[in-house]
Formats: C-alpha cells, sequence, structure tokens
C-alpha cells in the first residue's frame, strides 16, 4: 500500500534518508518485531520501533510494574505500578503512534511456547534479564530462521549483537555464549545497573531491528558490540562459528 499524506508527514526524517527512503518505510510498517521483556532495554527499544512506525509489536513480558522499575524503564510511571507491563506499554505505543498495532502478551517466555509465540514474526529482539530465556529465545528464533537482535547489560556493561545463525558462515548466540543452560543469572536487583546505559542498548537494538528490516548500512550479524560505561569506551569484536555448535550442522 502507498504511504498516506500523514504518514508521508510522520516519516519523512525517515523518508529523506536515501539508504531507507519510501521502500524501507513501507517495510516497516509490514514488519512484525516480537519484544521479548519490556523492561530496561525492552522500554526505549518499543518506544523506537513504535515511532518509527513498525507495523505490529508484539510484547511479550508476564511481569508487573514496580517502583524499582521506574530508575530505568521510561515507558512507566508511578500510576502504573502494580499493572502488567505489556498492557501499560500497548497503551503507550497506542497513544504515541495509530499505524502501530500491539499484541500484548502477560507470558513468560519457555521452552513449551516460544515456537508458538515467536512464528510469524520478521525479526525477535531480545531484552529478558534471564541467561535461560535467552538461550531458549536464540534457540527458537534460529529454528524458525528469525533474525535475532539481543542485546544485554550488567551494572556499568553492555552487549549487543544480530545473529542468524542458520546462514552458513554466520554464528548463533550460542557460538558466543556456549551450551551451559546453569549459567547462573545475576539480576540488577543483585548488582545495580546504570538506568541511563538501558537506554542506550534498548535504542540501538532498535536501531538493529530497523536496520535488519530496512536493510540499511552494512550488515553487522555475527559482531558483537562491547560498551563499557565506565572507561568511556566500546569496542566491536567478530564472532566466529564455532564448528562444534549445532548450528554449523
Amino acid at each position: 500500500m502507498p504511504l498516506t499524506d500523514n504518514q508521508l508527514d510522520r516519516y519523512a526524517r525517515h523518508i529523506i534518508l536515501k539508504e531507507i527512503g519510501g521502500g524501507g518505510q513501507i517495510a516497516l510498517l509490514d514488519a512484525t518485531v516480537a519484544v521479548i521483556g519490556a523492561g530496561g532495554i525492552g522500554s526505549p527499544a518499543i518506544q523506537y520501533l513504535a515511532a518509527a512506525g513498525v507495523g505490529r509489536l508484539r510484547l511479550i513480558d508476564d511481569d508487573i510494574v514496580s517502583l524499582s522499575n521506574l530508575q530505568r524503564q521510561t515507558l512507566f510511571a508511578t500510576a502504573d505500578i502494580g499493572r502488567l507491563k505489556v498492557e501499560v506499554a500497548a497503551e503507550r505505543v497506542a497513544a504515541m503512534n495509530p499505524d502501530v498495532t500491539v499484541e500484548a502478551i502477560a507470558k513468560r517466555i519457555d521452552a513449551t511456547n516460544a515456537a508458538d509465540l515467536l512464528t510469524g514474526a520478521n525479526l525477535v529482539l531480545d531484552g529478558c534479564d534471564n541467561f535461560g530465556t535467552r538461550l531458549i529465545v536464540a534457540d527458537t528464533a534460529r529454528a524458525l530462521h528469525i533474525p535475532l537482535v539481543s542485546a544485554a547489560v550488567g551494572q556499568f556493561d553492555g552487549q549487543l549483537a544480530t545473529w542468524r545463525g542458520w546462514e552458513p558462515t554466520s554464528p548463533c548466540y550460542r557460538c558466543l555464549v556456549g551450551g551451559d543452560p546453569d549459567r547462573p543469572d545475576i539480576s540488577c536487583a543483585d548488582q545495580g545497573v546504570l538506568g541511563a546505559l538501558t537506554g542506550v542498548m534498548g535504542s540501538l537494538a532498535a536501531m538493529e531491528a530497523i536496520r535488519a528490516i530496512t536493510g540499511f548500512g552494512d550488515d553487522p550479524a555475527g559482531q558483537l558490540l562491547l560498551i563499557d560505561a565506565l572507561a568511556f569506551r566500546t569496542r566491536t569484536i567478530r564472532v566466529p562459528k564455532d564448528p562444534g555448535c549445532g548450528c554449523a550442522g
């Protein structure tokens, strides 16, 4: 469908970019992105995906808003405490952009429902805070051949990567972390986290989702971005495909 006059105005700053243009904006409007977690990373990611005009956002999170979330989870306000995060997020997106349809799923994604929850998405953006869940999401996205943008934070450190492990030369998430599902989770409740850093990582994750959908710029698949907020330093490393990983056949 051609863009309406209102859409031409709303997305003018995208459309004028020759790397995105009208075709890229239409691709965004036609896309479905599954967002795992509506917390510190998910909040800014959801906001920027909605502002960009991603047509369908499938938000998956079973948590409720708590007072301690408000230091970094910018979708929520004090009055939202006790409400389901996905329901509040759906309201915020509806107020932000009528072009975006939200599917609010108040469930915890696990091995029994991951395939059903992710099927039909053009891209998965994972911002959850649980290592076991990350493995399930990564394995399912690879099995379904859905690009995965994965972002994580810890105290003053952040990491971000795009994974397409089903491709012959592209690594998967397990090529980076291995196959140990018993790795202990260290939550921000235990160690703390710099609130603004989650905003940076969520915004970068949204940017990579938009890149994957529209195809602008270089392909970052298999490259890991590391951010050290204490040292004000970033670096990028290439993750090789592990010949011993299941994604290598």
